[in-house]
Formats: C-alpha cells, sequence, structure tokens
C-alpha cells in the first residue's frame, strides 16, 4: 500500500527511489512518503476548525502507534511503527512534523514574504526531513550541512508547488503566494479567479519572479548531494533535476496557472531518469 500511495503522489520521485537508492532502503522511504501524504490529505481541505480536529486526532492515532511499536489497526501506521524502529531517528521527525502539521491545517494564505517563511521551516521542512531522515549523514557536522541544504531545497520546492497548484488553491479561496508579493504587482487575491483579463500580464510577471526565486534556491542546494554517502548521492542529483523540469514546467504556462497546473514533461523525465540510472550502475561498478 505504501509504495501505490508514494507512486500515485510523486510518480517521477517514487521511480528515482526504485531506480536510485539502495533496495533496502525502499520500504522505509515509501512508508515516509505515504505517512506524510496521508497527513497532508486529512488536514489540506474543509474549514480550518475541522482541519484542526482531524489533526488533533491523527496525532493521537500517531502516537498510539509508535509508543504500542505498530500495535495497531492501521497499516500505514505499522508499517511507520515498524520502520521507525529500523531508523530510530525517524521516530524524533515525526514529532517534529506533527508538531509544525499545525500551520498547514490552519493555513489560508499568508500575508508576507515572513509568513512565508514561518510555514516552510515549521511543515514543509519538517515534512521532507520524514524521508530525508532515511539517507541523512550520519556525522553531526554532516548531519547539519545536510539538514540545511534541504531547507533551501524545499523552500524551492514550496514555491514550485505553490505556483503548479495555483488554479485549485484559488478555487478553495487560498493562494500559496503572500497577499503584500501580490499587492506589489498590483493583484488581489480575487484577480487570481479570473483566467482571463488584463490583469494576465501582471501574473506572467508575478510567475516570473516567484519561479526565479525557486531557481535560485535549486542553484543553492547544488552541493547537497555532496554531503551524503556516496550511494546516496545519484538520487539526490536526481531529485534536485526533477525539480528543475517541474520549474520549467510552471514558467511555461505562465499566466495560464491560473487555468491550469503545471506538470513536467514526461518524456524529459523519463530520459532524466534513465541517464541518473546508467550513471549510478556505472559508479556501482566502478567502486567494487
Amino acid at each position: 500500500m505504501q509504495r501505490t500511495l508514494a507512486r500515485r503522489f510523486a510518480p517521477a520521485e517514487y521511480m528515482a527511489v526504485r531506480l536510485l537508492l539502495p533496495a533496502p532502503l525502499h520500504p522505509s522511504v515509501f512508508t515516509a512518503v505515504a505517512f506524510m501524504h496521508e497527513t497532508d490529505e486529512r488536514i489540506d481541505s474543509g474549514e480550518p476548525s475541522a482541519r484542526q480536529a482531524a489533526l488533533r486526532a491523527w496525532d493521537r492515532d500517531v502516537t498510539t502507534a509508535l509508543e504500542r511499536q505498530g500495535a495497531v489497526e492501521q497499516p500505514l501506521l505499522r508499517a511507520l511503527a515498524d520502520t521507525a524502529q529500523r531508523h530510530p531517528v525517524l521516530a524524533a521527525r515525526v514529532r517534529a512534523f506533527l508538531d509544525g502539521a499545525p500551520a498547514e491545517a490552519a493555513w489560508t494564505g499568508f500575508g508576507t514574504e515572513s509568513d512565508f517563511q514561518a510555514y516552510v521551516d515549521s511543515y514543509s521542512l519538517p515534512a521532507l526531513m520524514l524521508t530525508a531522515s532515511i539517507v541523512e549523514p550520519p556525522a553531526p557536522a554532516d548531519a547539519l550541512r545536510f539538514r540545511t541544504g534541504c531547507r533551501t531545497l524545499i523552500e524551492a520546492m514550496q514555491r514550485i508547488d505553490f505556483l503548479a497548484d495555483l488554479s485549485e488553491d484559488v478555487a478553495q479561496g487560498r493562494v500559496g503566494v503572500p497577499r503584500d508579493t501580490l499587492a506589489q504587482h498590483g493583484l488581489k487575491t480575487e484577480d487570481l479567479t479570473r483566467s482571463s483579463g488584463d490583469h494576465l500580464p501582471a501574473v506572467e510577471r508575478l510567475v516570473a519572479e516567484q519561479a526565479g526565486l525557486a531557481g535560485a534556491g535549486l542553484d543553492g542546494c547544488g552541493d547537497l548531494p555532496d554531503v551524503a554517502e556516496p550511494g546516496h548521492r545519484p538520487f539526490l542529483d536526481t531529485l534536485i533535476a526533477v525539480q528543475r523540469l517541474r520549474l520549467r514546467a510552471v514558467e511555461r504556462k505562465g499566466a495560464a496557472l491560473l487555468a491550469h497546473g503545471a506538470r513536467p514533461d514526461t518524456l524529459a523525465t523519463l530520459r532524466l531518469l534513465m541517464r541518473a540510472y546508467g550513471s549510478a550502475r556505472r559508479l556501482r561498478r566502478a567502486v567494487r
């Protein structure tokens, strides 16, 4: 079940795991991704009060599963508890993620860039670290550099997500671009509900600006793979490269994001994954 959820939620990243990470790590990574996605699904829709209630109930279920070491009914939580026993750091990552999840459960948009940054720190980064903890380097100094690189990466990924999901988020009455940033472009949230009109040039400029910030973030985490264990570096290189494809798709859409989401080109993604797989195989043969 965890593989199915991970494949449905992030197909390119799923294939990168299958092709590039050592096979013994696959169940742990898929479980972490499935848990993150399940949590997000439970608290991502409805009124804030309902989302917050759902989070409290889920927090109790998860805490019970970890305390009882998986002696619960839900298969996902049994798998999570089992994974936490094999990767002890994961239990702390789960706790940090749940502690930050109220930011998502209460989210209705951002007033300022500072609000966005606080959201990344409290929710987005702990969400990424669920999976990243599986490949986190053991040395404390390397782990600190790794986490810093992950923070840079997830900020870029979150900007890309908010642009790619712009039409969906607007339909729910909330937008991931801060309102003060919209105002700098002469836009209001309600302008983004219209996919045609004289506001589209401003939307184009907004998308270009946010995409530029995301691109700079991806450039800034280019040395993240160097901190990881050698066997994990091809996966991290490819994860960053996949985000560049997603960013390119967002940039191509521009103001059309108000009507439709953006997905990376399928053939380009497949070519990227196959090249990475070939390079990883050659690297493994070279170190034998």
